[in-house]
């Protein structure tokens, strides 16, 4: 619309401040505002139009972006009080790239604290609230993000993801996400200060209203940074079929590691069908060649390791000691996570290998199928719960499970640095969303989308929460 001249960014811009004056007191989504900057920028994209230069794919879209992304002369505290006056210097690698593809950014949207629940909540900010309905989570850790984008307070949004952390927020705020494959995106800048190493698992992308959308974000923010650039050049595969009719998909709606609810598990068959009836191949038994509980032990193991890099040292010491401390019998959940946060180098070396391994079985699968189906979480979203962790149950279909026990889902992607992307299939009977998640090979992200746009034309397209048309 921009650069067909049909609404100037400017307008576009104060159209959705508007709405972030409306709207943002009730959810809490954008905590920071950067306004003055974000009307500067797009006074200079209308120039440019003006002059018919046009800045890239995003020209004067403006957007909000997660908190835990460094924009210059913004703080950047991942939700930690200790990082309350952490105010970054530089622009995230990311953030360049998006501005290098013309948005105007105008603020940073809500997370948990170290980026490390399925609500966003935090003492910095305080809580975000979901749109569909102020008593539920909008997901985490990119809450906000999803948040924000649904009641429609920006155009574009990106977050970040190691247990889900897009594709969650996707699901529960009813918006299309992404989480792309591991290094596409170099994620400089979404760190702590002076971490300069790419964490395991954890990644950025996009998220947004449309499945091209979440194309555009990947292509703007994706490629080989200054070091690796020497020798590396961006190639991503284009999508395999035009149509629905050429697919062969795979359908893991349920699994006895992780149930899900009913509900859920009738949105991907409901996309099983979807396929089927446009003349693609579904297949319900088709699965990688590994035990899905073996495969999601590995991937816990190596989740508490790559999270407990965001711990501070003198805590971090302090967990050492307490697992030193440890009864060898003791097989609580506590001790397995205090245990894998705080092993060795020859501990996690050993995990490594066992995650290849499961790498290559995907590998296989691949050739054999297109895509995989699958829920991204067990229930649409549930009841803020600020409880402490170990006392946080989810209900499914009446039962009470482990709160944890649906990272399974996000890890299928996460802990074989696969793509996934998070498509809604619109809201339940008490008007809460349901995201289905699109699983593809490695470095396939633009398959994953691909698929997801075709399924968007199908019908399972974003619709906005009641009220915020």
């Amino acid at each position: 619309m921009i650069k067909s001249k049909e609404i100037g960014a400017e307008e576009l811009l104060n159209h959705y401040i508007d709405r972030v004056e409306r709207y943002n007191p009730s959810l809490n989504a954008i905590i920071v505002m950067d306004v003055e900057r974000g009307r500067e920028r797009a006074r200079q994209a209308d120039a440019a139009l003006a002059k018919g230069e046009v800045w890239g794919p995003l020209h004067g879209v403006p957007m909000t972006i997660k908190e835990s992304y460094n924009v210059a002369g913004l703080p950047t505290t991942n939700g930690r009080p200790d990082m309350k006056d952490n105010i970054a210097e530089s622009d995230a690698l990311a953030v360049e790239r998006l501005k290098a593809a013309g948005v105007v950014l105008f603020g940073k949207t809500n997370v948990p604290i170290n980026l490390a629940d399925f609500q966003s909540y935090n003492e910095v900010y305080g809580t975000t609230y979901s749109p569909w309905d102020v008593q539920r989570v909008p997901g985490g850790s990119s809450g906000g993000s999803a948040a924000a984008l649904a009641a429609g307070l920006c155009g574009f949004e990106s977050g970040s993801d190691i247990g889900g952390s897009i594709r969650n927020p996707s699901h529960y705020c009813g918006v299309f996400g992404h989480k792309p494959t591991w290094g596409l995106i170099p994620p400089h800048g979404h760190a702590l200060p002076g971490h300069l190493v790419q964490p395991d698992l954890s990644v950025v992308g996009p998220l947004a209203r449309g499945a091209a959308d979440l194309e555009t974000g990947v292509l703007a923010m994706a490629g080989p940074d200054e070091l690796d650039g020497v020798g590396l050049k961006l190639d991503l595969p284009r999508p395999c079929h035009t149509n629905l009719s050429g697919y062969k998909v795979a359908v893991w709606a349920d699994d006895d590691v992780a149930p899900v609810s009913q509900e859920v598990r009738e949105r991907v068959l409901a996309i099983a069908k979807t396929v089927e009836d446009a003349g693609g191949s579904v297949y319900f038994d088709a699965r990688p060649d590994f035990d899905s509980s073996e495969a999601h032990d590995i991937f816990q193991t190596l989740l508490w390791s790559a999270m407990a890099v965001r711990i501070p040292d003198a805590d971090f010491a302090e967990m050492v000691k307490d697992a030193a401390a440890l009864d060898p019998s003791d097989r609580s959940g506590g001790a397995m996570v205090l245990r894998t946060q705080t092993m060795t180098h020859h501990d996690h070396y050993t995990a490594h290998n066992k995650r290849m391994i499961l790498r290559w079985a995907w590998a296989a699968f691949f050739k054999e199928y297109d895509a995989a189906i699958a829920p991204i979480m067990a229930t649409p979203a549930f009841w803020h719960d600020h409880r402490p962790m170990g006392q946080r149950k989810i209900t499914i279909d009446g039962t009470e499970r482990p709160y944890f026990e649906q990272l399974f889902w996000a890890g299928l992607a996460v802990c074989c640095y696969l793509p996934s992307t998070v498509i809604p299939t619109g809201p339940n009977g008490d008007g809460l969303p349901i995201g289905v998640q699109i699983i593809g090979r490695q470095f396939g992200d633009l398959e994953t989308i691909g698929l997801a746009k075709l399924l968007e034309a199908e019908g399972y397209a974003f619709t906005p929460p009641s009220g915020y048309a």
